[in-house]
Parts: structure tokens; sequence; C-alpha cells
């Protein structure tokens, strides 16, 4: 039964990833995430059902437009991909509780964020805001212990991120301090730390990476987002473990 229920969520995970793409790539620019349906972004074909079937229509398709041609971005796939895993793994560690509730609310952020930073290098406040009120909902639903860790988690990622911000004249983009307000909100105070940590070791690395395919001359900025993402999930699923470990080694 726990692997229907995982599969299921899976699925789950590959239908809303489509769509989670849409509004990744819309909401920053301003455009409705229903009105022109799924289409082309080169030559404005829109797509038919068997073209928006997750993951499937990308490989069969061979990653290119039928109609044009021109190659489709492997965003597209990535994301519906990971969604999948998140949702199915959201199950797994959670159940059938309120705190899945709250798993896969943040988890659907987070994968949004990554799609709006990545392609735009902004967070948009109207995604941070529409998310705020159901995750408090689902924090009242599905506490930390002690509850009001989440209200002090929220001001101390909020605090940091600003000061940080203003030490370095900039170096903190808006969208990742108003992020970094939900995840404190969601994950509690030694949590929200550890993802800030996590984040930065992981933004440093990739940071490393980009300087070393396109050349030490060319400063091009890096997204933050998706390594604060990827720090927030990595604690949201095994940050007890971690600092568990830490802890251990002295």
């Amino acid at each position: 039964m726990d692997m229907m229920y995982t599969i299921v969520f899976g699925i789950f995970g590959l239908v809303f990833g489509s769509f989670y793409n849409v509004v990744g790539l819309r909401v920053p620019k301003g455009e409705s995430i229903v009105t022109p349906p799924s289409h082309c972004t080169n030559c404005s074909k829109r797509l038919t059902a068997f073209e928006l079937i997750p993951v499937l229509s990308y490989v069969m398709q061979g990653g290119k437009c039928r109609e044009c041609g021109v190659k489709v971005s492997p965003i597209y796939l990535l994301t519906e991909l990971l969604t999948a895993v998140l949702f199915a793994l959201s199950y797994t560690v959670f159940g059938l509780s309120t705190e899945l509730f709250v798993a896969l609310l943040f988890v659907s952020l987070l994968v949004i964020i990554n799609v709006s930073d990545i392609a735009y290098m902004l967070i948009p406040n109207k995604i941070l805001l529409f998310f705020l009120p159901f995750l408090v909902i689902g924090r009242i639903l599905s506490p930390l212990e002690p509850w009001w860790d989440s209200l002090l988690g929220a001001s101390v990622g909020f605090s940091i991120l600003l000061l940080i911000a203003v030490v370095s004249k900039g170096g903190m983009g808006g969208g990742d301090i108003k992020l970094f307000f939900l995840i404190g909100l969601v994950l509690g105070t030694v949590n929200a730390l550890l993802t800030l940590f996590l984040a930065s070791v992981i933004g440093m690395v990739i940071g490393v990476m980009v300087l070393k395919v396109r050349g030490q001359g060319r400063k091009t900025p890096v997204p933050f987002g998706p390594s604060i993402a990827i720090g927030a999930l990595i604690t949201y699923f095994y940050g007890s473990q971690l600092i568990e470990w830490y802890w251990q080694l002295f």
C-alpha cells in the first residue's frame, strides 16, 4: 500500500511539476498562467494534449518542438522529474499526516522559485505572498516544538539575510531575504541557520563550477535561489540527522 501511495504522489508530482514550470516562467513576466494556453515559445504553436504529457512528451519529441524543431529547455523535464521525486519523498517521510500538507506546499514553493530564479534571476513577491497564508495554516495544523520557533525562525531568517544585504550593499536580493522568512517559518530557527550554511556552501561550489565552465574573465551573476532551495530541502528532510551527526563528531 505504501508503494502504491508513493507512486501516486510521484505521478501527482509530474503533473504539478509541469504546471510549476508555467507558473515559474510566466508570473515573473506578469503573464497569466491560464491564457494563452501552453505553446512553443519560438513559433507560438499551441501544444496538443500529446505534447503536454509530463516527461514522456519531452523524451518522445527528442526535446524539440514538433513544429519548428527548436530545442526545448531541459528545465521543463528536470522540474517535472524533481517535483515527482520530492512529492514521493514527502509521502515516504511523513506519510498521510498534516505535516505532509506542509511538505507539499514547501516543495512546491521551492520548485517554483527555482524555475523563476534560474530563468530571470528573480523571486517574485506574488509567489511568496501566495504561499505565505497556506504555510502559516500548515504550521498551525502541524506546529513545530515549541510552536513559537516558527515565528522566531522567520524573524531570524529574514533579519540575517537583510543584514547580509545591508553589509554587502546589495549582495543579497530582496527575493532571497523574503524567501528566508518563509523558510524560517517552516523550519524553525536552528534549521533556518543550517539552511543558510548549506546554501552558502552549495552556492560557492556552483559559483566555482560556473567560473570554470564560462572562464575566469566572464563575471556572470549566478542566482542564489537554487542554492537556497537545495539547502532548504536537505534541511527539511534530513536536518535532524545532519545535526545529530555533527554533534557526534565532538
